[in-house]
């Protein structure tokens, strides 16, 4: 079995700040790093930490290739990252001392994706493996209808959330995550609950109180409770979450069990400063006293 992963790539420029910035106000920050980074690139490397085969289709631009680099390092297999003309996504992030954050972005080459290469990447897919997008890259809906008809099982992270971006997958999806705010505005704009959105696995994040899961088929309701840790740095930590669930499900746990593994992974990885470059392995999750 497989992840295939439609995913973004990103430089995530990171910067410590006393207090997030209010408008017109100028900040110096007392550290600065530079990982790697996009919401695709943070699942592809959580999903292959968590032992599953993640094949990632996506694009960097001509002085990207450091990040298709690290992605190979981190087991993720990249032969669908094209290089092109347009530059690389980036994110500024500023993370203040409580460890929230404020992240500016830049698309890039995230969503200068060619039909094409999708369905080439595809048509290497098998029926019953994973198909993973987010809203940071361009054919999401297309790549999600041919998932369908590919017989993958489909699944959407709605970040960052457009309710017309989810909507026009919706059709397409098996399982959809969402956090708690993002679920509001979603049943908003549909006028659906979560159990009512015709995607039999909904998962919504809630912070610090863990993890909803709704089997819409049986309308069976299911909480995941946190574990109680001291974040330092929350950027990266949902995007973990959902790599670690998507590897569960590819291994074959039960749902339960995979988001329970995913939630130690979330609680691991806001002990830390980044985001892709150190997600959790396997038997990091597995050792932790949490």
């Amino acid at each position: 079995m497989a992840i295939w992963n439609l995913g973004s790539i990103n430089a995530d420029m990171v910067y410590t700040l006393p207090h997030l910035p209010q408008a017109g106000e100028t900040l110096a920050a007392t550290e600065f790093a530079q990982f790697l980074g996009g919401k695709g690139a943070n699942m592809s490397v959580a999903a292959a930490r968590a032992g599953a085969h993640v094949c990632h289709i996506g694009a960097v631009g001509p002085e990207g290739l450091w990040a298709r680099d690290r992605l190979l390092e981190y087991g993720v297999d990249t032969r669908h990252i094209a290089q092109i003309d347009t530059p690389t996504g980036h994110a500024i992030v500023a993370v203040d001392q409580a460890g929230e954050n404020q992240i500016i972005l830049f698309p890039g080459a995230n969503r200068a994706l060619h039909p094409d290469q999708v369905g080439q990447a595809l048509s290497a897919a098998s029926a019953g493996d994973i198909l993973v997008m987010q809203n940071e890259t361009n054919l999401q809906a297309e790549t999600a209808k041919m998932g369908r008809q590919l017989g993958l099982r489909v699944a959407y992270a709605a970040a960052p959330f457009e309710a017309e971006a989810v909507q026009a997958v919706l059709p397409h999806l098996d399982l959809l995550f969402m956090n708690e705010v993002e679920a509001d505005q979603l049943q908003e704009a549909t006028g659906h609950a979560p159990d009512a959105l015709g995607v039999a696995d909904v998962i919504v994040t809630l912070g610090a109180r863990g993890a909803r899961h709704i089997h819409s088929p049986s309308g069976e309701v299911r909480e995941v409770p946190a574990l109680p840790v001291t974040p330092v740095d929350t950027t990266g930590a949902g995007d973990t979450f959902t790599g670690y669930v998507l590897a569960g499900l590819d291994r074959g746990m039960p749902m339960a069990q995979a988001m329970s593994q995913a939630s130690r992974a979330a609680a691991l990885m806001v002990t830390r400063h980044g985001t892709a470059d150190v997600i959790p392995d396997l038997k990091e999750v597995q050792d932790a006293r949490l």
